[in-house]
């Protein structure tokens, strides 16, 4: 090998050495994310599930694989369900009922489209008696909805609670 296909050969190794780190960094640490939804209003929802829409797409523009979880917790069990949840902290209002099926629709497609992992406290299910069979389709099920909020956090999740 002559010395210039060698010194060549040195910095093209180096080059990829240098970039194939920077990005593999950024895609592992910048595509993981967590929304919270504890809150009852359905305007604030539904800028919740726009703004993963966003992020989602931001993530795929750069050609980055993004893991998003949405976390519902308390009132957010009314973002979860058609059953009206009567009697209870959590009950349906006009508001919500003339938006549900539009919501339930747009959390529909991230489950199935875009891959986004939806879990809902356990506790708070149970907490008014709703059976889980009236839980939307692709939600799972965790025993606390704050600690696997707080696990997602230690696994370098960042937190996102749309105001």
């Amino acid at each position: 090998m002559t010395n210039t296909l060698k010194h060549f050969a040195t910095a093209l190794c180096l080059t990829a050495f240098c970039w194939l780190p920077l990005n593999a960094t950024a895609a592992d640490e910048g595509a993981k994310v967590v929304y919270h939804v504890d809150f009852k209003d359905p305007t604030r929802y539904s800028a919740t599930l726009t703004s993963i829409n966003n992020i989602l797409n931001f993530y795929d523009s750069q050609l980055m694989e993004a893991e998003v979880h949405l976390v519902f917790v308390g009132y957010g069990l009314r973002f979860t369900t058609n059953d009206a949840l009567k009697g209870s902290a959590y009950a349906h209002d006009e508001e919500l009922l003339a938006r549900r099926d539009e919501l339930k629709g747009r959390l529909q497609s991230l489950i199935r489209v875009r891959g986004v992992k939806v879990e809902l406290c356990d506790k708070t299910r149970d907490e008014v008696g709703l059976p889980q069979s009236k839980v939307y389709k692709g939600i799972q099920f965790v025993s606390s909805g704050v600690a696997k909020i707080a696990i997602l956090q230690s696994e370098g999740f960042a937190y996102l609670k749309v105001q």
